[in-house]
């Protein structure tokens, strides 16, 4: 990622906060989420922190919805972004 942004004259960083509660979970793996308390039994719709494979699942998820722009003026790592400009003002 830091290789790919020198000789660029702007660079645009951004942090996707909360990002993977914003994945669904699917309704067949809610279950697999379940926890306890003393008001009920929950399990989560959304994907939490934690799981195994959910640094991998946010990462596929952003590489899909970046993906004509990856590598082009757009770097990304899990929840990262950053965009280079070859000018100032040319931002997306």
């Amino acid at each position: 990622m830091i290789d790919s942004t020198t000789g660029h004259e702007a660079l645009s960083f951004m942090d996707g906060s909360s990002g993977y509660n914003q994945i669904r979970m699917a309704p067949a793996d809610e279950e697999l989420t379940a926890f306890r308390t003393p008001k009920g039994i929950y399990c989560y719709k959304v994907m939490p922190f934690g799981l195994k494979n959910a640094g991998a699942t946010y990462q596929r998820a952003m590489q899909r919805i970046f993906d004509d722009m990856l590598h082009k003026n757009v770097e990304c790592y899990v929840d990262d972004l950053v965009e280079v400009e070859e000018a100032r003002g040319s931002s997306l």
